[in-house]
């Protein structure tokens, strides 16, 4: 079974743009701060411009001996030698893990105990559950879940589960004490002024308050 940080980060292009960092630059700063994971999420459309942003971040992965997850896109996965997070409107896990091979670590979105039991009997290394808190990153999120429901799905689920929407530094050590055992974080890690040094210091401060939960 995978063990997962218990931070996961991730690299959302949309947010980034919008609070003036670059993708390639917070990738950089987190994996100076300690990142022991980085998801790659682009939910615009992927051109030659996107591959060559991602290729980027996966040298940085590489070199760094941290796993890089692509969300969404098996292609481009497979591209990059890297993982794959599925949701539930995407191709079937047992389709991606066709694609990327038994090495691969590929994760399941889910967003109620339902669907949560569904992808545990999948060929996945980790289940996502949320939004947990009211989110942002998402045009039409699902249904809040909440941190009881963090607790009882913990009791359903033997695969590592990683909570993610809305979680913010003030709440983070509650939805772990909840039973996740990572916490995916993407407005988050960003402070006001989005500088090499200023987003390691924010991982690194992220990473102080993981561990300490």
């Amino acid at each position: 079974m995978v063990t997962l940080p218990r931070l996961y980060p991730i690299l959302d292009t949309q947010t980034l743009i919008n609070c003036g960092a670059g993708v390639e630059l917070a990738a950089a700063a987190f994996l100076d701060g300690g990142a022991g994971i980085l998801q790659f999420r682009h939910k615009g459309p992927w051109d030659r411009q996107t591959y060559h942003l991602v290729e980027a971040v996966a040298r940085l992965c590489h070199d760094a001996k941290v796993p890089l997850i692509i969300n969404d896109r098996a292609d481009f996965a497979m591209l990059l030698h890297a993982g794959l997070h599925l949701g539930q409107d995407d191709l079937p896990p047992g389709d991606g893990r066709k694609l990327l091979g038994p090495q691969a670590m590929i994760g399941f979105s889910s967003h109620n105990p339902e669907q949560l039991c569904a992808a545990a009997a999948q060929p996945v290394d980790y289940v996502a559950l949320g939004p947990v808190f009211p989110t942002y990153s998402k045009h039409k999120p699902d249904p809040i879940v909440g941190v009881p429901l963090v607790r009882h799905c913990r009791t359903l689920l033997e695969k590592p589960l990683v909570a993610i929407g809305g979680i913010t530094m003030a709440n983070a050590a509650d939805v772990l004490r909840a039973g996740a055992d990572s916490v995916a974080v993407i407005a988050g890690l960003l402070p006001e002024t989005p500088t090499a040094e200023s987003l390691t210091k924010r991982m690194d401060q992220w990473q102080r308050l993981v561990m300490s939960a």
